[in-house]
């Protein structure tokens, strides 16, 4: 991993930390952030505390995954915030398939999946992204993910089903820190796309190109409610488009998102 700091330097992200364990990379790089520090990367062999959406705990077996967080300070309106979730998770896929020659697609609103050809979704990353924001404008943000590198050979039945790793998709072992200086370029150069409107309207596209979310069934969980209907479209805030059976269309912008299988898979 100390070959990405003289990979990365001149980028964005030439401040590289490495470390064997923390409690959390984003909550490390949020008390960071408020103390005004400059833009870097947190890597991390262990987290005892990493969390996904909602306050779900992601656990990993220590050194088996990417589990990194980026501090960035973007030039964006506080309405173009979530672009930076979107430039990290566009920035992974790329990174994916330029390293291990794998494709991913992004499951909205924020992890990458592997889709098998019986329509079964498999986590192999999810993206957390932390704001901390000024009167009109984004001051910083924390954005960290986890993803899925050299897990075991072989996963127990009930994480198989749901879960995946790079090395199970490769066919081989990955070299993570191959993969850490893929991603953070990426990202560099995605976060930049985002600071200009022209930009921002390619990544939309992008996203739109590698969603398995958009043109799928779906049921959308919320509290105590819940919606059905297909995916059809991404707007530019980041908001997914559902059309229901009367052909009615919401658009979500929180909501635990389910991939139905069609029948017969």
């Amino acid at each position: 991993m100390s070959r990405a700091r003289s990979d990365l330097e001149g980028s964005r992200f030439g401040r590289v930390t490495i470390v064997d364990e923390t409690g959390s990379t984003n909550d490390d790089l949020a008390r960071a952030a408020r103390s005004g520090a400059g833009e870097q990367v947190l890597v991390a062999d262990h987290q005892r505390a990493g969390r996904g959406r909602a306050g779900r705990v992601w656990e990993a077996p220590a050194g088996a995954s990417l589990l990194c967080s980026f501090l960035v300070h973007p030039a964006l309106m506080i309405a173009d915030a979530h672009l930076v979730t979107t430039a990290l998770g566009l920035a992974a896929l790329d990174a994916v398939e330029s390293v291990c020659a794998v494709r991913l697609g992004l499951k909205w609103p924020n992890d990458l999946v592997a889709v098998d050809p019986q329509h079964r979704d498999r986590k192999v990353a999810g993206v957390l992204a932390e704001s901390i924001l000024g009167a009109d404008r984004v001051k910083s943000v924390v954005a960290g993910i986890g993803l899925n590198v050299n897990w075991p050979p072989v996963l127990p039945d009930e994480l198989a089903e749901i879960s995946t790793s790079l090395r199970h998709l490769a066919g081989d072992r990955v070299d993570r820190t191959s993969l850490l200086v893929a991603l953070a370029l990426g990202f560099d150069r995605r976060l930049s796309e985002a600071e200009s409107s022209d930009g921002r309207a390619r990544m939309r596209v992008a996203a739109l190109e590698r969603s398995a979310t958009v043109g799928r069934d779906v049921r959308v969980v919320f509290t105590g409610r819940e919606l059905r209907g297909r995916a059809v479209d991404l707007t530019d805030e980041g908001l997914i488009v559902i059309e229901d059976e009367a052909r009615v269309r919401h658009q979500i912008a929180v909501g635990d998102i389910v991939h139905l299988r069609p029948l017969g898979t």
